[in-house]
Formats: structure tokens, C-alpha cells, sequence
């Protein structure tokens, strides 16, 4: 029986995200995949909206709502793959007694804004150049280890050299547990 791993995408969402479908081809063999649109958890309608307006949104309760639905879906250990808002919201509902075994957050740079870490195992991938990622203090005061690529921004997570390195990442220490 294959493993489960949730996804949630970053505050795009899944429309128009055709880099996902790379990450499902190379983990689809080993693990059996939800996806989570996180503006559907968040219960956020971006029609029309900017970057800007969506991330306010996410920051005035949509995080919080989306946490609140994920949390009534699903309920037993998983390990979660989140995207940007993904990871917030991944590491918010653990932090809520969400059962997560492995937390993979990238680009979630919200999280430079918590002080307590949920208790799974964290792997925390940022950009080089993501002016917004956490830095090397708080995740010193955190026990955490922040994975850098180097020259990356912030959506990292749709260059095709990154999403092998991620998936083989997330493969390699899924065979450990």
C-alpha cells in the first residue's frame, strides 16, 4: 500500500498550474496523491483579484479557514507537500494536531513570521534569492535546517530541475520511514 501525500498549491491555486503535473508524474509511482487547491481550502474566489489582493486575503482568515477545512478532510497520518500559502497552512494545521509524519514547505515564507515548529519532520526549501524566506536566526531558535537553492526566487517550485531534486528528496526520506 503506497504512502499518502497531500499536496496544496500555493495562492494561485491549481487553475492555470500546469507545473503540478510534474511533481505527480514523479511521485505518482510511489505514493498515492491528494491534491488541495489552497484558495478552494481557504474558501477565497480570485476572480479578478491581483497577487497582492489574494495574498491579503489568505493573511486576513482565509490561512485560518483553510486550516479549519483540512482539518475536517482529513484525519489520519500523512505526509504533506505544500506549496508557498501550502505550507502555512500545512504547518498551521499541524500545529493544530494535525497528524503529519513529513512536512515538505517550500517557498512558504509566512512561516518566517512563526515561533513554534509542529512536531513532524520539517523540510523547509527556499529560493536564494526569495527576499521574504526566513533566515538563518529563525530557524536557528526553531532547530531547523533551511535547504537554499542557489540563484533561486521565490517560485522555485516550478523550475523543472528543481521539482526532480524536490521529488527525489521527498522520495529518498520516505524510504527511511
Amino acid at each position: 500500500m503506497k504512502l499518502k501525500l497531500l499536496i496544496i498549491s500555493d495562492l494561485w491555486g491549481f487553475d492555470n498550474s500546469l507545473w503540478i503535473n510534474n511533481y505527480a508524474k514523479l511521485l505518482e509511482s510511489d505514493f498515492e496523491l491528494l491534491f488541495y487547491d489552497a484558495c478552494e481550502l481557504a474558501e477565497i474566489d480570485t476572480t479578478n483579484l491581483t497577487e497582492k489582493e489574494i495574498h491579503s486575503k489568505f493573511i486576513n482568515g482565509g490561512i485560518t479557514n483553510a486550516v479549519a477545512k483540512l482539518m475536517s478532510l482529513e484525519n489520519e497520518k500523512i505526509n504533506v507537500l505544500g506549496f508557498s500559502v501550502g505550507g502555512t497552512i500545512a504547518w498551521k494545521t499541524a500545529l493544530n494536531g494535525f497528524n503529519i509524519t513529513n512536512l515538505y514547505a517550500i517557498s512558504s515564507t509566512r512561516l518566517r513570521e512563526e515561533s513554534e515548529k509542529p512536531n513532524c519532520k520539517i523540510n523547509l526549501v527556499f529560493g536564494e534569492h526569495d527576499q521574504y524566506s526566513p533566515d538563518s536566526n529563525w530557524a536557528k531558535n526553531l532547530n531547523l535546517k533551511l535547504d537554499i537553492i542557489k540563484n533561486g526566487e521565490h517560485e522555485i517550485y516550478k523550475n523543472k530541475k528543481v521539482i526532480k531534486y524536490l521529488c527525489n528528496q521527498i522520495k529518498k526520506s520516505n524510504q527511511k520511514t
